[in-house]
């Protein structure tokens, strides 16, 4: 009986391991580097990293800094009412 993949009988070759494959080192490429010359390249990706970064224009900051501003006010504004919500009603409860 067969199907798409192959026999049922037969495994695939893509399954079959290679007995004589050599061991490698965990670490790879990494591993075979002293600890400055690992740093030296973690601070190199950085710096690439950042500069791939589209960093926002001065307006931009400033809209999205007043938009911050503005809806931290509003969020005080309304933890404010209903604390003084709750406050009222425990004093109403409670006497």
């Amino acid at each position: 009986m067969t199907d798409a993949v192959g026999s049922i009988d037969m495994p695939d070759a893509q399954d079959e391991a290679p007995e004589s494959r050599k061991k490698t080192r965990k670490g790879g490429k990494r591993g075979k580097k002293g600890p400055l010359k690992r740093l030296a390249l973690f601070y190199r990706q950085i710096v690439a990293e950042l500069r791939k970064v589209v960093w926002p224009t001065r307006s931009q900051l400033t809209t999205y800094t007043t938009v911050v501003i503005i809806f931290v006010v509003i969020m005080i504004a309304l933890v404010t009412v209903i604390d003084y919500g709750f406050n009222q009603a425990v004093k109403y409860v409670f006497g």
